[in-house]
C-alpha cells in the first residue's frame, strides 16, 4: 500500500447505482466516474443505511447505523493532525432551501477546521421551466414550485449558459482552490465535497438536457398488478397516480432526462476535481471515496424518489481509488458505515469505539474477498428495515408484513416470496439472522 496521507471524500445527492454508464446505464454519459471506476474499485453492491438524506448522512459521517452525537470523520482527523474542510452538503441541508439561502442545514461545526456553502437559484433560475407531473411549461419566474412545495421533486429547468452560476460547479471550483493551497502547505488534509446533483430541482444548461432525447428513453417497465404482494407500509406515498404523473408518460420521461442531464453536469464537476488533483500531484497520496446518501426512485414500480427499501434506493454508487491498490470491481456486500472505518484504515489511525462499520481495506486489497455481514437499511422513523445479502433482499416492517425476493432471480423485485411455500426455510433462517444483525447495531 501506497503512502496515503489525504482523504477525498466526494459525495452526490440521491445518485442511484445505474444512473452511471459504469453501473451499466446504456445512455447515461459520465465519462470522469467511468475513468475514475477503471482507475479504482467499483463496489458494485454498496448500500446506504438511511434511505433519506439526513438520516443517510448522519450515519455514514459516524460509521454508525444511527448517528446520533458520536465523533465525525472531522473531528477524528483533526485530532490526528489532518486540517478538515467541508465544500458544500456533507451533513443534511435543505435542498432547494438552504441552497437558495446559503446555509448550513444540520451540519457539525465542530467537523471541520473551516466550511464553503454553495448557494444557487435553483428552480428560481431563468430558463425553461418544467412542472412535469402538473404538466406546466413556462419562462415565467412567478409561481415556480420550490422550498417545501408540494410539487418541486417534478421540476426541471434547462437554460443558455455555462453551468458556472450552478451551486456544484462553484463546489468543483473552490474545492479546486483549496486543493492547490493544500498541495502548497504540504499539511494533510480532509477535504469533503457535497455535490447536490442530481437532487431536484434538475437544473442545468440546455446542452446537457440534448444530451438525452426523449426518444433515447425507455421508461422502467412495471407488470400489471405490481403492488398486490406489497405491504402497506412498502408502498410509496410517492407515487405516479397520487402525484398525477401517470397522466404524462412522456413527462415521465422528461424526468429521467432532466435527471441524467444533471448527472453529467455533476460527473463533469468531479472530473474538474480529479484532474486538479492529479495535476497537482496530490493523487500519489490521497484516497479517493466517491458515493451517494442514497439512491433513487424514477417510476420503478410506478415509484418516486426515495425513503423507502426498493434496492434502486438503498443500493448506492461506491467508488475507492487510493495510491498502492490495484483497480478492479468487488461484489462484496458493503455498507456506507464501513467507509469511515476504511478510511482511518488507509491513514493508519486507530477507528474510534463508537463506530459500527468495518473497514473494507481487505477487499480493496483482494476484491475477491467476500464481507461476512448483510447490509440494512432503514426508512425514516424506523417504519421498516432491509436486510440484503448477495442472494436475498428481505424487507421486515414496524406492523410486522414482510417482503422477501430472490435477486439471482428477480433483481427488479416484482415476486414477494414470503408466502411461497418453496421458500419457507429461506426466510426462516434470513429472519433469524435478521434478528441477529439487529441486535448487534443497537
Amino acid at each position: 500500500m501506497g503512502k496515503i496521507k489525504n482523504i477525498l471524500l466526494i459525495v452526490s445527492d440521491d445518485l442511484k447505482a445505474d444512473a452511471l454508464s459504469c453501473y451499466g446505464n446504456p445512455i447515461a454519459k459520465t465519462p470522469n466516474l467511468d475513468r475514475l471506476a477503471k482507475e479504482g474499485m467499483l463496489f458494485k453492491h454498496a448500500y446506504c443505511q438511511g434511505t433519506v438524506c439526513a438520516p443517510s448522512r448522519a450515519s455514514f459521517m459516524r460509521g454508525r447505523y444511527y448517528g446520533k452525537n458520536e465523533i465525525t470523520w472531522g473531528e477524528h482527523f483533526q485530532d490526528n493532525g489532518l486540517y478538515s474542510t467541508r465544500v458544500g452538503k456533507i451533513f443534511h441541508m435543505r435542498v432547494p432551501g438552504d441552497i437558495i439561502d446559503g446555509t448550513d442545514g444540520v451540519d457539525v461545526p465542530q467537523c471541520w477546521s473551516e466550511k464553503f456553502n454553495m448557494s444557487g437559484l435553483e428552480a428560481h433560475t431563468p430558463g425553461n421551466y418544467a412542472c412535469l407531473n402538473l404538466n406546466i411549461f413556462t419562462h415565467k419566474l412567478q409561481g415556480r414550485e420550490s422550498t417545501r412545495m408540494p410539487n418541486r421533486m417534478f421540476v426541471t429547468v434547462d437554460y443558455s449558459g455555462d453551468g458556472s452560476d450552478q451551486p456544484d460547479w462553484k463546489a468543483a471550483t473552490k474545492s479546486i482552490e483549496l486543493l492547490t493551497r493544500f498541495a502548497s502547505e504540504k499539511n494533510p488534509f480532509f477535504l469533503a465535497t457535497g455535490l447536490i446533483r442530481p437532487h431536484y430541482p434538475n437544473v442545468a444548461p440546455v446542452q446537457y438536457f440534448k444530451e438525452y432525447p426523449l426518444s433515447k428513453i425507455s421508461l422502467p417497465v412495471v407488470p400489471d398488478e405490481d403492488w398486490s404482494d406489497i405491504p402497506k407500509l412498502g408502498l410509496s406515498h410517492s407515487n405516479s397516480k397520487r402525484f398525477g404523473i401517470d397522466q404524462y408518460p412522456v413527462n415521465q420521461k422528461r424526468m429521467w432526462a432532466g435527471y441524467l442531464a444533471t448527472v453529467t453536469f455533476m460527473d463533469e464537476q468531479v472530473g474538474r476535481i480529479l484532474n486538479a488533483l492529479k495535476e497537482l500531484g496530490l493523487d500519489q497520496e490521497t484516497a479517493i471515496f466517491f458515493t451517494s446518501d442514497h439512491g433513487y426512485l424514477l417510476g420503478e414500480h410506478h415509484f418516486w424518489q426515495k425513503g423507502n427499501l426498493r434496492e434502486e434506493v438503498t443500493r448506492v454508487p461506491l467508488i475507492i481509488k487510493a495510491p498502492g491498490f490495484k483497480p478492479g470491481q468487488s461484489k462484496s456486500i458493503v455498507e456506507l458505515v464501513d467507509l469511515f472505518p476504511t478510511a482511518c484504515s488507509m491513514l493508519n489511525l486507530n477507528t474510534p469505539s463508537s463506530v459500527q462499520g468495518s473497514s473494507i481495506l481487505p477487499i480493496l486489497q483482494n476484491p475477491k474477498k467476500q464481507s461476512t455481514k448483510p447490509a440494512l437499511s432503514f426508512v425514516p422513523n424506523r417504519k421498516g428495515t432491509s436486510m440484503r445479502t448477495l442472494e436475498w433482499s428481505y424487507m421486515k416492517y414496524k406492523d410486522g408484513s414482510e417482503e422477501l425476493y430472490d435477486m439471482n432471480r428477480d433483481p427488479l423485485q416484482f415476486s414477494n416470496l414470503v408466502e411461497s411455500s418453496n421458500h419457507h426455510e429461506d426466510l426462516s433462517r434470513l429472519r433469524h439472522r435478521f434478528r441477529s444483525q439487529m441486535k448487534r447495531i443497537q
